[in-house]
């Protein structure tokens, strides 16, 4: 049994005054040192397993950043990308090709209760919804792109971002109005026929928001109902993680397509980090201090202990 690894960052400005702690990231950790902390869990990828890393907290606190970065200051996925391909490389070529690695490419997004393919011709906000299976929380219908390069993944990404629902709101003038969650599978065959399947799920969470602040009250219509269902996800969320936590045996997964979506990497078969940011101004204390109650559920839910995924 091992609990989920939970890391808080907090966006600046911090006080001077406050002291480092381990897994704990404030405004003097950089990039670099998220990425040397979440490193180990790609890895885990690499040898079979499932892996999945998520970044949860209110809107504007740095969850976005975090995971994607910006050129100069790249996030985990980014990151993550070029590990894995440097990795393909390295076997490949220590192997004279007698391994093999294959590397596709997953983009959903959760938007107002609705499952939608980033990479679907008609994604957007007019695209396609993607039905679910009931019996292994998996996805039906949407595409899986095969990527050969870096690059080629680092496009299919920026496709995907373009098409995600962000808008402006009072609390954040590039608010995400979904859930993101890219998937990288990382398949290995060698010459004898044994192969082995690692996964890693890296999911970008819309940002919890007070009605009042969002200004979602006032303007109503689409505002509203976008805010109401990220709440809602993220209260569903909260409650599978507390359900987990206490060992109850009815967790409420079906409660929200978030929660369906991630079922197997809370509950299953995976190893899984979820990454709380937090902001320090007094005027976020409230959703600061909701933040990092989550973070104190999530690091006492047990997993199941995870095995690789191997075949012949």
């Amino acid at each position: 049994m091992g609990n989920i690894r939970v890391f808080v960052r907090v966006r600046p400005p911090l006080p001077e005054e406050v002291e480092n702690e381990r897994y704990v990231f404030s405004p003097k950790h950089g990039q670099d040192d998220v990425w040397e902390a979440t490193e180990p869990l790609i890895q885990s990828a690499v040898d079979g397993y499932n892996v999945t890393i998520f970044a949860y907290g209110q809107t504007g606190s740095g969850k976005t950043y975090t995971m994607l970065g910006h050129p100069g200051s790249e996030g985990i996925i980014s990151r993550s990308v070029r590990k894995l391909f440097d990795t393909k490389r390295e076997m490949e070529s220590l192997s004279r090709s007698a391994t093999t690695v294959e590397m596709s490419v997953e983009l959903l997004e959760v938007y107002n209760e609705q499952v939608r393919d980033l990479l679907a011709p008609n994604a957007g906000l007019n695209g396609r919804e993607i039905s679910l299976k009931v019996t292994s929380q998996e996805v039906v219908g949407n595409l899986c792109v095969s990527a050969s390069t870096e690059d080629e993944v680092m496009k299919v990404l920026a496709l995907a971002q373009s098409r995600r629902c962000v808008k402006a709101t009072s609390s954040n003038s590039q608010s995400s109005r979904s859930h993101m969650l890219f998937t990288i599978h990382f398949a290995v065959t060698t010459k004898n026929g044994i192969q082995r399947k690692g996964k890693l799920n890296v999911c970008d969470l819309a940002g919890s928001e007070r009605l009042d602040k969002s200004g979602a009250n006032t303007v109503g219509g689409a505002l509203l109902l976008e805010t109401q269902n990220i709440n809602k996800s993220l209260s569903t969320l909260s409650n599978v993680i507390e359900r987990l936590q206490s060992g109850s045996g009815n967790v409420p997964f079906r409660e929200s397509k978030l929660t369906f979506l991630l079922q197997n990497s809370l509950g299953g078969n995976s190893k899984t980090l979820a990454i709380v940011c937090c902001n320090p101004l007094p005027s976020h204390f409230h959703e600061s201090v909701c933040s990092l109650r989550f973070a104190e559920k999530v690091n006492k839910v047990d997993l199941k202990k995870a095995v690789a995924n191997f075949s012949c």
